[in-house]
């Protein structure tokens, strides 16, 4: 998993102004079927999280909203929103890299997609490349702050 955390390190690095997250979306064999970074600030849109523009994205180019047996390889845990687009998708795998205390919803601060009320649970794989995924959002709130 730490080549697809790559990839999304490098989407996280093209964010622009937006608070640097990357995600991408793999097939059952491994291939990249979306990617994405946070675009909010570009679009001026609130839900375009990397998460989810690298699921439209792979639901887009799949033909098909059921994203079983995909795995969602992201460089920060997942929202509330996210983690639920995530379960919607039926996507079989969530991989992230840093801990979100604040705002995440796969194991920090809420557990959204291991919630035993909802009919799909994706496996959850937590702290990929952490630091690096970590030091770059470190990086970035630093230099916004200066």
């Amino acid at each position: 998993m730490e080549d697809a955390m790559r990839l999304a390190l490098q989407e996280a690095r093209r964010a622009g102004r937006d608070v640097p997250v990357g995600a991408v979306v793999l097939d059952p064999p491994g291939q990249v079927v979306g990617a994405g970074r946070n675009e909010r600030e570009r679009t001026g849109d609130p839900t375009a999280h990397a998460e989810m523009v690298a699921i439209r994205q792979a639901a887009a180019r799949l033909g098909e909203w059921r994203l079983t047996g995909c795995t969602l390889v992201v460089t920060l845990e997942p929202c509330t929103m996210c983690a639920g687009a995530a379960v919607l998708a039926r996507l079989e795998r969530i991989v992230y890299g840093a801990f979100d205390p604040k705002a995440g919803a796969a194991g920090s601060l809420w557990d959204v997609v291991r919630d035993r009320r909802l009919n799909h649970r994706p496996e959850v794989v937590a702290g990929v490349l952490a630091e690096e995924c970590g030091a770059l959002l470190t990086d970035f709130f630093t230099r916004r702050r200066d």
